[in-house]
């Protein structure tokens, strides 16, 4: 039983120190890939645990996100502390000037439109005439006359100057001869 004990390999010590163990004894030039990584720990510490796959990939993210890491080409390596940040893609971001602390805060306004002081009387505007004499606008309608009893109405009336009644014509009927009673 103590030769069982003797012969298994070392239990799994945190994630983020076998991580950087992994990528520091590798010594890639590039860094190393998250499956080097993963080959390694297992040559070096035998059976992981189920999610391992998972799990690394967690902290990997974890400790590029703290900068305990560098991710650069999908390859992982710690970081140099004389070396100069290494920039992204794309057009770098503008330098933000610090914004300068007001003095003392405006007293808050109340939300809305101020209410009107009632004190004010209200400017009397003048009428502006348009100078023709004439309202400003389309005329109004006229009313339309009463023909009394017996008027004559719009399809007879002519219209002024034209001779013609307004609208179409009406249907004219054939007169009725003898031949078509016969």
């Amino acid at each position: 039983m103590a030769a069982t004990e003797f012969n298994k390999p070392p239990p799994l010590p945190p994630y983020p120190e076998v991580i950087i163990a992994a990528v520091d004894a590798l010594r890639e030039p590039n860094g190393s890939n998250k499956t080097s990584i993963s080959k390694y720990i297992e040559s070096k510490y035998g059976e992981l645990p189920a999610g391992h796959s998972q799990l690394l990939s967690h902290h990997l993210n974890r400790m590029k996100e703290s900068g305990e890491l560098v991710f650069w080409k999908n390859n992982y390596t710690i970081p140099d502390p004389n070396a100069p940040p290494r920039r992204g893609r794309g057009r770098p971001p503008k330098p933000k000037e610090p914004v300068p602390a007001p003095a003392a805060p405006a007293p808050a306004r109340p939300r809305g439109r101020p209410p009107k002081d009632p004190s004010v009387p209200k400017p009397v505007k003048p009428k502006v005439s348009t100078g023709s004499g004439r309202p400003r606008g389309r005329p109004r309608k006229m009313a339309k006359p009463t023909g009394g009893l017996g008027g004559l109405t719009e399809a007879t009336v002519p219209a002024a100057g034209t001779g013609r009644p307004r609208g179409r014509p009406p249907k004219v009927k054939a007169p009725l001869t003898e031949s078509q009673f016969n």
